[in-house]
């Protein structure tokens, strides 16, 4: 699989010392020379988030259109990047990269309106049913409120396991620019917004963490793996010692489960 061809520890011409000067030049002159640079020196960086993405993806989305969608992002996160922060680039740049792809994949609406509908249906049981309950609702209290057996809410749950992935990226806007705030954002430096925007993001923040904490331990390892480790669904797979499809539900669970109950939240912060 191209996504294990390009590991982030590649992007390592760059001496600690000469990246820094070189982002710190660019922040003074925004000079298109080193501007290239940058974008030559973390293109890998791009192909690593494609291949990723695209190993969830059904084989009618193209690897290399995916990497055309980062590359815009790269350069959102290239002219965005503030080293001041305290956030290593690559870092800062796949939660970019990644957004601008699937930006572009909602553009494209590849996933059939039932299937979509079906998710709303599991996330609206799941949000209901947690806030009922005070905990984690279990998948046969899931399949009970929606009328299915548990065989067929597992069937479900893979069918609806590929939309899953591009719901991370948008549960959130904060600030009043418009700026979407993302769980993996959340690691990111909140200081250069106004005070508004800071102590909403922070608030933003706590409740993400909290929801996350709240998961089912075995969800949460497969987030934690997935999206601040950067492995893939099959290395977790290896880690846990379950199969790719099991990691692909339970992603999916995860989600779904993150999204409602960050829904509930959201009801009582805005």
């Amino acid at each position: 699989m191209r996504a294990l061809e390009y590991r982030k520890d590649r992007i390592e011409d760059l001496t600690a010392g000469d990246e820094e000067e070189l982002w710190r030049k660019y922040q003074k002159t925004r000079d298109t020379r080193i501007r290239d640079k940058l974008v030559e020196q973390y293109s890998p960086l791009v192909k690593y988030v494609a291949g990723k993405v695209s190993a969830n993806l059904p084989a009618s989305v193209e690897y290399d259109d995916l990497v055309g969608y980062g590359i815009f992002g790269l350069f959102d996160a290239i002219e965005k990047y503030d080293p001041d922060k305290n956030v290593k680039f690559k870092t800062y740049a796949v939660t970019r990269i990644r957004g601008a792809i699937y930006d572009h994949l909602r553009e494209m609406d590849w996933v059939p309106r039932s299937i979509r509908q079906k998710a709303k249906d599991v996330e609206e049981a799941v949000m209901v049913l947690e806030s009922k309950l005070g905990r984690p609702a279990t998948d046969t209290e899931i399949a009970a409120a929606l009328g299915l057996s548990e065989q067929d809410f597992s069937h479900l749950m893979s069918k609806i396991s590929s939309t899953a992935i591009l719901s991370l990226n948008d549960i959130w806007n904060a600030g009043n620019d418009n700026e979407k705030t993302s769980i993996g954002e959340t690691i990111e430096s909140p200081r250069g917004l106004n005070p508004d925007s800071s102590v909403e993001r922070e608030e933003i923040r706590r409740v993400i963490v909290q929801a996350i904490n709240e998961l089912p331990e075995k969800e949460k390892k497969v987030l934690v793996l997935y999206y601040y480790e950067d492995l893939t669904l099959r290395e977790i797979g290896q880690i846990l010692e379950v199969t790719e499809s099991r990691i692909s539900q339970l992603h999916t669970k995860a989600i779904i489960r993150l999204k409602a109950k960050l829904t509930s939240y959201r009801k009582g912060i805005f």
